[in-house]
């Protein structure tokens, strides 16, 4: 067996290389793709570096915040050790599985293998975890209403005296209601196996993993558990024994004599409870709001509504704006004319004013996250459907083009296979910069008490730092306040240095 070469053996890359040498094939490197190189001088900057460290903080809580602030006990026993459980996995609800699940099941395939092949991994994850959520927020709202019928048709047959009938009605709705996220999950997961997005056998696992979680989180968490938090109260009396997470506080448990109470309160001293008792030593590390709940548990769990609002109404502006700059650029002529005149009408609609008075006439059962993503989504995709016409305009007369026309290709695979991809860029980048603002416009609704009821925020905490009486409390402004800040300049900072990567002009300078 011949021995393997040493280290020295290997031929060096030399600093400096003639004419000759090069075409000898003497020092040639392999050149990188166009997103490879552009990603390699992101990265090389540091403030884009602290952007994306930040960024995949906010990212972390945004899943695991149900898991690391919780005022449900992560065990909880009698006070003889019998009978024990976990309180906080029994409260979880079925979007915290879905993304606790999908996240432990993704990271390590993006992670794991060879860095080859991580981006088309990254985006099977990413699609996986969207097929999910769409299926999960899907069977919630026909379930919902499958719920609402059951409970109207049993009120019915109570009061016209036809009990039983009642009782089989919400039995059959209800049944129905669980069977609606496996209905969803195969019309949603065949409509994905359609899609010409990678190879068949990976999308064929995505949709099955995806499908797997979202029903089974579905089917655990169909009708929620009604929260009370009387633990403190008989961990005092002694009658259970408790083990809590790292903040043993939620974000909506409150504490109505604690309004306002400076960082570092003890629990059991603010509530002249003994200190031999066992809710002894925990502290609100931030302080708490002016309903008495926790300041730092608050900011936790509105990480996953900043992401979820930036991303998710961006990628509905992307959708729409990429569409309608396309078919501008493209056809030219009164088509561009016409999507133009819509544009524009679109430009002179105000969001946040738009977000105030929509948000101010709607019920409160319509005040969700949900809402205000699609009105966001809806209204800000003028800019990207500016940049995708010049882009289109620019490229439709070039000969790669002109040969897909010639070749007889359909007009969808013209746009999105052959333009799209060459135009995209100058688009991604005005994406991040989109996201920041999304973000930025719902911390002003949740300062202007307009926001998502149901969802912790950052901009209400805001809110609460100057009382009615005008005393100003700093800790609700420093900590969201700094939350914000941060966040919405790690977007900027991000697109600056994507920004920079993708100019030719930049480029030339650094080759």
């Amino acid at each position: 067996m011949a021995n393997a070469p040493s280290r020295s053996d290997v031929p060096k890359t030399p600093a400096a290389v003639s004419g000759v040498q090069l075409a000898r094939g003497i020092g040639v490197q392999i050149s990188k793709g166009f997103w490879a190189e552009a990603w390699s001088q992101v990265i090389r900057r540091r403030a884009a570096l602290i952007a994306l460290t930040w960024l995949s903080i906010v990212a972390f809580f945004a899943v695991f915040a149900p898991f690391l602030a919780s005022g449900h006990p992560l065990w909880m026993s009698a006070a003889d050790g019998s009978g024990g459980g976990s309180p906080l996995w029994e409260h979880l609800t079925a979007l915290d599985l879905v993304l606790f699940w999908c996240t432990l099941i993704g990271v390590p395939v993006i992670v794991l293998g060879t860095g080859r092949h991580r981006s088309s991994r990254l985006g099977a994850v990413l699609s996986g975890i969207v097929l999910a959520i769409l299926i999960l927020a899907t069977s919630l709202v026909i379930g919902g209403s499958l719920e609402s019928m059951a409970i109207q048709a049993g009120r019915e047959a109570l009061r016209t005296g036809t009990a039983p009938t009642g009782v089989g009605v919400i039995g059959r709705h209800a049944m129905a209601g669980l069977m609606v996220s496996g209905a969803v999950a195969v019309l949603l997961g065949g409509v994905m196996l359609l899609l010409p997005i990678g190879k068949l056998p990976i999308r064929a696992a995505v949709v099955l993993v995806a499908c797997g979680i979202a029903v089974w989180s579905v089917q655990a968490r169909w009708s929620p558990k009604l929260e009370q938090f009387s633990y403190p109260q008989k961990e005092v009396a002694g009658e259970i024994q408790a083990t809590y997470t790292l903040v043993p506080w939620s974000p909506n448990q409150r504490f109505s004599s604690l309004s306002r109470k400076p960082p570092g309160t003890e629990f059991a001293a603010a509530l002249d409870y003994p200190q031999t008792s066992p809710v002894a030593g925990r502290t609100f590390r931030m302080g708490t709001d002016a309903f008495g709940a926790d300041v730092f548990s608050q900011i936790l769990h509105a990480c996953r509504l900043s992401i979820s609002i930036g991303v998710v109404s961006t990628a509905i502006a992307l959708l729409i704006g990429v569409t309608m700059g396309a078919l501008m650029g493209y056809f030219g002529g009164w088509v561009d004319l016409l999507l133009y005149r819509v544009v524009e009408i679109f430009m002179a609609v105000p969001v946040l004013f738009l977000l105030i008075v929509s948000v101010a006439v709607l019920p409160n059962e319509l005040k969700t996250t949900y809402v205000i993503m699609a009105i966001i989504g809806c209204f800000t995709w003028t800019g990207m459907a500016r940049f995708t016409r010049a882009e289109f305009m620019k490229l439709r007369n070039q000969d790669f083009v002109q040969s897909a026309q010639a070749s007889g290709l359909p007009l969808r695979s013209i746009l999105f296979k052959h333009i799209l991809p060459n135009g995209v860029a100058p688009v991604l980048v005005d994406t991040s910069f989109a996201v920041a603002a999304a973000i930025g416009i719902e911390a002003t609704l949740s300062y202007l008490g307009l926001g998502p009821v149901d969802s912790p925020s950052w901009g209400r905490l805001l809110s609460f730092a100057i009382s009615q009486d005008g005393e100003f409390k700093w800790w609700l402004a420093v900590f969201p306040g700094m939350a914000i800040f941060l966040t919405v300049l790690s977007y900027n900072f991000l697109g600056e240095a994507l920004r920079d990567a993708i100019d030719p002009k930049l480029k030339k300078a650094r080759v």
